[in-house]
């Protein structure tokens, strides 16, 4: 798995011919703008993973301790996969009331849902499915999200912003260029530099 990260870059250049000409108060100088995008391709080294524990009770109490049961026994599988480096901790927790709605009548109280849900992060790819089989395995009954990322987002990202840089640095020298060779032709043949 690859991810990509795009970013594009702006450079201005004020051109060789602008500066020769004679400034005009109501606009400022002439310049020429480009863009440039790049996009990197890195291989991700890490997965965030959100692993959680759902019990229904009929006290708010009963919920919550089968919830921390079973959570105790996910946490103790987890940590036995889990490399160095990597880390668990509660991404959230909710307790909330379960109503039954009957035809006419008023709301009737049924139980509890208790919700607490993990978040593990490593560094080891070939870990994740080892630790989404044993958390299931042990107890966990629901996933939220798994997400393959980078250590160091911002480093990758400044890669690919010097690469668009130099495309858009490219891009502008080549205009300017073509700007003062047009203003020299122009000059030659005595026309009027634009202003």
């Amino acid at each position: 798995m690859k991810l990509g990260l795009a970013v594009t870059a702006v450079f201005l250049l004020w051109t060789m011919s602008a500066r020769a000409q004679l400034p005009d108060k109501r606009m400022g100088p002439p310049s020429v703008t480009a863009t440039g995008e790049a996009v990197i391709t890195v291989e991700p080294d890490q997965a965030e993973i959100d692993i959680g524990v759902v019990t229904q009770a009929r006290s708010a109490p009963d919920a919550t301790r089968e919830n921390a049961d079973k959570l105790a026994r996910v946490m103790t599988e987890i940590k036995k996969t889990l490399g160095k480096g990597d880390e668990v901790k509660t991404a959230s927790y909710s307790l909330n009331p379960n109503y039954r709605y009957p035809q006419g009548g008023k709301p009737e109280l049924v139980g509890y849902t208790a919700t607490n849900i993990l978040r593990i992060r490593t560094g080891t790819l070939a870990n994740v499915s080892k630790l989404i089989d044993g958390a299931m395995r042990s107890g966990a009954n629901t996933i939220h999200r798994l997400i393959f990322n980078l250590k160091d987002e911002q480093g990758a990202q400044l890669q690919a912003l010097r690469l668009a840089t130099a495309k858009a640095k490219a891009k502008a020298e080549a205009m300017a260029a073509a700007a003062d060779r047009a203003a020299a032709q122009g000059v030659r043949a005595g026309l009027p530099m634009p202003r």
